[in-house]
């Protein structure tokens, strides 16, 4: 590490901030981005990844230490590489072109003593069976011996104010045991902690486990939800409730779908891996899938049973979705199962207007029109469905001129109406209240008593047959129904 020069290959969610980082702590950073387009915006001082700021990486450029480009050939005599490409998945299988495509043009720039770091989510054997050959035959170098390589996966989480690259603990490892002493000491130059692990395989599963544990708690909250909805079961409070539990339980939570570059794909990468290698399914990664991949249809279902409720079709009515992000707070889109709820209900001739601050308009949907969320459109939509809570989003506003809300986030406070579907569901529903509840109990509401959420009583006063809890009963001059997923 002589020269501190340090090439960082892709420059997204996740390469930039590893770029930014390494200049902030000392190094001379190439970022190589094959999208010229990308690259040169770079170069002018303009970052699209929401953690970095302009000012930032205007920075970075003004003190010479980085260098944008699309050119591989601007990274020769580096110190340490660093490989952050994408690896999506192509009709259910890993598409790891990428990965090619960055090592074939790293390799030859590959000297003796040079560090190599795959960061890319992959399965395990990836960086062994198909990084070191790579690399080998390109360089002429062998590795493990001639030159380090190891993987370290990265755990950016886009927009999160607490957890970021430096205070996450870095998980790293190496083809032998000088390598992983390598891959440590760059990470310690750049994070307050590392973890080494024995192996690469081990690593490159950590990040699979992480995400599949996810994906599989998620997959059974938003299952328990579609049940609750049924049942006449508020699935929320009984999560609240749940979460009280000092031990032996995490708390997760109901939503329209999951998206992102994770959770719809990282699960699968080793779900994929097991059969190929073992010849056996991952059982609880498929059923996972099954799941999620099927709550953009349970949302529309909702939405379409909470519009017959009021004798209209999705057909010619007009729909507004607050948030087309995977996530709160992000304008990253990728695998967003909003994209794909717009897709079903402009199938089904809904009037689609979407309000979202952060997300690109040209990755729209393309059946969505862009609106704000101002008191115009929410006064003039049939149904409101909030599918991303973002902080930008004003929840009084939201109750003050919005009719008929379903609600996939638990975003707007007080009572939500719960009830057991049957042939008067959607006759009625509960008047938000504006006043804001306690953690784990709504009962804080001003008429709170007995059969307020809160207390998991009940009674009879539905209409034909269909039974409601006390809170979701309209009170006198309610103007707005907000339905929970």
């Amino acid at each position: 590490m002589s020269s501190n020069r340090l090439v960082v290959i892709g420059q997204g969610y996740v390469g930039l901030p590893v770029a930014m980082r390494a200049v902030a702590a000392g190094w001379r950073v190439v970022g190589v981005e094959i999208d010229a387009g990308r690259a040169a915006r770079l170069a002018a001082g303009r970052s699209y990844v929401e953690d970095i700021s302009d000012g930032e990486l205007e920075a970075a450029l003004a003190g010479g230490n980085y260098l944008p480009t699309a050119d591989y050939a601007r990274a020769d005599g580096f110190d340490v590489a660093v490989i952050t490409v994408p690896t999506p998945l192509r009709e259910g299988t890993p598409d790891l072109s990428y990965i090619v495509d960055a090592a074939q043009g790293l390799a030859p720039l590959v000297r003796r003593g040079t560090t190599v770091i795959l960061e890319s989510t992959t399965y395990p054997g990836t960086t062994e069976e198909l990084l070191a050959p790579l690399l080998a035959e390109g360089s002429g170098l062998k590795p493990g011996t001639e030159f380090h390589l190891g993987y370290s996966p990265e755990r950016i989480d886009p927009g999160n104010p607490t957890w970021n690259l430096v205070n996450t603990p870095k998980v790293v490892s190496g083809m032998s045991p000088a390598c992983r002493s390598a891959v440590t000491a760059f990470y310690d130059s750049l994070v307050e902690r590392t973890v080494p692990v024995a192996s690469t395989r081990t690593a490159e599963l950590t990040k699979l486990l992480e995400n599949t544990f996810r994906h599989v708690n998620i997959a059974l909250v938003n299952e328990l939800a579609m049940f609750a909805h049924e049942l006449g079961v508020d699935v929320w409070e009984a999560i609240d409730a749940a979460s009280t539990k000092p031990f032996g339980y995490l708390r997760f939570t109901p939503g329209p779908g999951v998206g992102g570059h994770c959770l719809p794909i990282d699960p699968s990468y080793l779900s994929w891996r097991v059969r190929r290698s073992l010849g056996r399914s991952f059982r609880f990664v498929e059923l996972a899938n099954d799941v999620n991949d099927h709550m953009p249809d349970h949302v529309v279902g909702r939405v379409t049973e909470m519009l017959n409720a009021r004798h209209q079709p999705v057909a010619g009515s007009r729909v507004l979705l607050l948030g087309l992000a995977y996530k709160k707070n992000t304008g990253d889109a990728r695998e967003s199962p909003s994209t794909r709820i717009a897709g079903l209900l402009a199938e089904l001739g809904a009037d689609l207007r979407a309000a979202d601050p952060h997300v690109d308009p040209a990755r729209l949907p393309a059946p969505v029109r862009l609106v704000e969320a101002n008191a115009a459109e929410l006064a003039a939509a049939d149904l409101v469905v909030v599918l991303v809570d973002h902080d930008a989003f004003d929840r009084e506003l939201v109750a003050r001129h919005a009719r008929l809300v379903l609600d996939t986030r638990r975003w707007l406070p007080g009572p939500h109406d719960v009830r057991r579907r049957g042939p008067a569901a959607g006759a009625f529903g509960g008047a938000l209240d504006l006043a804001p509840s306690l953690p784990f109990d709504d009962a804080a509401a001003d008429d709170a008593g007995p059969g307020a959420v809160g207390s998991g009583l009940g009674d009879d006063s539905g209409v034909g047959g269909v039974w409601v809890p006390a809170q979701a009963r309209p009170r006198e001059a309610a103007g707005l129904t907000v339905e929970s997923l």
